[in-house]
């Protein structure tokens, strides 16, 4: 018997016993299909209008193209009425918004990409030392006059944005993958038997293929602790996080060491036990460590330790989909924030402590998902 819950996003998602076969009936994905009818254009219109007053990012190209790209969205969402005009024509609704949400998916998959590019273009007219503001004055700034990647209001936009983004993506994911023939273990997006251990190995191989090719060389990652358990989560944003941070302790322990090297390896601690708040993953490196000078830095979406050429090719870069192990493995700086907000998108988060001239500890905190709520932007 399929039992209804408070799930992902905040909409009754399905949550099916064993022996179900875990796929939605056509009612629950009408009942799905009218609330993300009513609810995606309220949340697209914010980030239109965010997209439209955000100082000096809104002037950006790549920025530009984003809020079109939001705004094409949600036109074509209003298109479809609020409601099917009537039940034997539900289905067809249903099909019908399926098809432009499909479309919608595909098509904001870039977005990620989108807006690193124009943060890149933001900071090659800081370093012009000249912006042009939307009223067409000219402000003369100066790379030491202004202390670019801590600008508090952009950062707050953005954090606004990648969180909301993320929310708009998991609801039409879980959606789209509700419509799909049901997978064991997995409903939607979530699947009910996530294993920290395989994901970590799996992001292992990514890293290490991504330092190998950079570098001809990849220092061995350790794996220790709760090696058995599973819990309900994304698989996929588990990934992009352990991904995220074993490239970073591997290029800084290669960088460290230097080329050749006996490099000391990197350890994986997954806790976790009956009576824990979260499931917890460490990551500990010996790459030297972060400067407490930078700390505040890195969790800035408009700062990366990525040569400027390295830069320019990736604003070149036109993969459409949200994070690739092509990319190298320094980019356009906006991968630790990231993955900061998916763990916080389900009620987790990421934090990093570092020790100047020895390494970094980074501590990812992932909560069950249950009954936690989504953190909306305003």
């Amino acid at each position: 018997m399929a039992k209804h819950n408070q799930g992902v996003g905040g909409y009754a998602s399905v949550t099916v016993s064993p022996e179900d076969e875990s796929e939605a009936t056509p009612l629950v994905l009408l009942q799905v299909a009218s609330f993300l009818r009513r609810e995606l254009p309220i949340r697209l219109a914010h980030r239109i209008h965010d997209l439209s007053r955000v100082s000096y990012l809104q002037d950006m190209k790549s920025v530009q193209q984003v809020k079109d790209l939001y705004t094409t969205s949600f036109l074509e969402i209003l298109s479809v009425d609020k409601h099917p005009p009537s039940r034997e024509d539900s289905e067809a609704w249903e099909i019908q918004f399926a098809k432009i949400l499909e479309n919608i998916y595909e098509r904001h998959s870039s977005v990620l990409v989108q807006m690193a590019r124009g943060a890149f273009e933001l900071r090659a007219a800081i370093r012009k030392g000249a912006l042009k503001t939307s009223n067409d004055s000219e402000l003369q700034v100066g790379r030491d006059a202004v202390e670019f990647e801590l600008m508090e209001s952009t950062h707050a936009f953005l954090d606004r944005f990648y969180i909301s983004r993320i929310g708009i993506r998991v609801l039409i994911g879980q959606y789209l993958s509700l419509r799909q023939p049901p997978v064991e273990n997995y409903v939607g997006i979530i699947c009910s038997k996530t294993s920290p251990y395989e994901i970590v190995k799996r992001a292992i191989d990514d890293a290490a293929f991504m330092c190998t090719r950079k570098y001809g060389d990849a220092p061995e990652v350790i794996i220790t602790g709760r090696l058995d358990m599973t819990f309900p989560y994304v698989p996929t944003h588990l990934h992009y996080i352990m991904l995220e941070l074993l490239k970073n302790s591997m290029r800084a322990t290669v960088e460290y060491h230097g080329i050749d090297a006996d490099y000391p390896p990197i350890k994986v601690v997954i806790a976790d036990g009956s009576d824990n708040e979260d499931v917890i993953i460490k990551v500990s490196d010996e790459g030297g460590g972060i400067p407490r000078s930078n700390m505040k830095r890195i969790w800035s979406y408009l700062f990366t330790t990525a040569d400027p050429e390295i830069q320019e090719g990736m604003v070149a870069f036109n993969e459409n989909v949200d994070h690739s192990i092509d990319s190298p493995l320094a980019g356009l700086g906006y991968g630790l924030p990231i993955s900061r907000s998916y763990a916080r998108y389900f009620g987790g988060d990421l934090s990093i402590m570092s020790m100047e001239g020895y390494g970094t500890d980074c501590f990812v905190y992932l909560t069950r998902l249950g009954n936690t709520r989504e953190p909306l932007p305003i």
